[in-house]
């Protein structure tokens, strides 16, 4: 039997993806005032993203062999780290591809079509003309950028191509044959990009390159009155320079899946702005997804621990030393 430790609780329905071999030793969300009573002695962490995993974490589990994120991001984990204490880490990147792409084309249409703004209004009651006074911009024929063209972003350029949209990529690993494939106009520099999309779409991993990407000097950069959506990190965009640039209009709309700190403050001035569509991180959540996340990352720990090779592992030369 294998021991495993759940960062989030395993939801009966998916019991089964556990076959007979697993123990659960327990996890962080049963007893809150001591998250991690239950981690000793534990050889696989199914991980999900509030946890730190560094070199300090990995000190106290000894025993452990393998961090299976059910997700596409792992910038919570030290691969470094876990690579020196002989950890294998996997992540999930095909699981919640069609989710996120479907969520970010959401927020594009809700932001582009002031869906909380005419709604507030409409639960209000009061008498409004919306023929004349309604703003809702027609997508087909606009340009959306697209910064990241990996898994999530390339499917996002297929749907907004079958609406109509023009699409601009800008990804320094994406190459002009693949960018022809995609039917996407392919940008060198991100400053073009963000000058000439009205729409921009963030689909990149956290780094300390990507951090505050979105920051005061490339809001202004983009359209007077563009859109920026991000279902990515909420650290690629300062916060503080994305609610100035829409209080100064040179952003008229914002879709938000992610924020710098989750959950955000309630009371959040973002939160409060009636052109800022949010959601709490949930744009890879479906009942489809969350499927595929746990049995990913249930069977990458399963094939490590059993000598196996997974197809998404992120430091494979540990895996020599779990075969010794």
């Amino acid at each position: 039997m294998y021991r495993f430790w759940f960062e989030r609780s395993l939801p009966s329905e998916y019991f089964s993806l556990l076959q007979s071999r697993v123990l659960i030793t327990g996890s962080a969300s049963e007893d809150p005032t001591d998250p991690f009573k239950a981690l000793t002695g534990a050889e696989a962490i199914i991980a999900s993203a509030r946890i730190r995993y560094d070199k300090e974490f990995f000190s106290r589990v000894p025993t452990l062999r393998v961090v299976s994120r059910t997700g596409i991001g792992y910038d919570n984990i030290s691969v470094p780290d876990a690579t020196a204490q002989g950890v294998a880490v996997c992540f999930a990147p095909e699981g919640p591809v069609v989710s996120t792409a479907e969520h970010a084309m959401l927020l594009i249409f809700a932001v582009a079509k002031r869906l909380r703004e005419v709604e507030n209004l409409m639960r209000s009651g009061r008498a409004v003309d919306y023929f004349n006074c309604h703003q809702g911009l027609e997508l087909e024929g606009q340009e959306l950028g697209l910064v990241g063209l990996g898994r999530i972003g390339s499917r996002v350029a297929r749907i907004a191509l079958a609406v109509g949209m023009r699409v601009l990529g800008y990804d320094p690993a994406l190459s002009s044959e693949r960018a022809r494939d995609l039917g996407v106009d392919r940008q060198e520099h991100l400053e073009r990009l963000l000058q000439r999309a009205d729409i921009v779409s963030l689909h990149l991993p956290l780094s300390s390159t990507t951090q505050h990407l979105i920051n005061e000097t490339r809001l202004a950069q983009m359209k007077r009155g563009s859109i920026l959506i991000n279902t990515s990190r909420g650290g690629l965009v300062d916060e503080t320079a994305l609610l100035a640039a829409l209080e100064t209009g040179q952003l008229s709309g914002v879709g938000l899946d992610v924020f710098q700190t989750e959950p955000p403050n309630p009371n959040s001035p973002l939160l409060q702005r009636e052109n800022v569509i949010a959601t709490p991180h949930i744009a890879g959540v479906t009942v489809s997804s969350k499927r595929r996340l746990w049995k990913t990352a249930i069977d990458q720990a399963l094939q490590v621990l059993s000598g196996e090779r997974p197809a998404h592992v992120l430091n494979p030369e540990v895996l020599a030393f779990h075969r010794e």
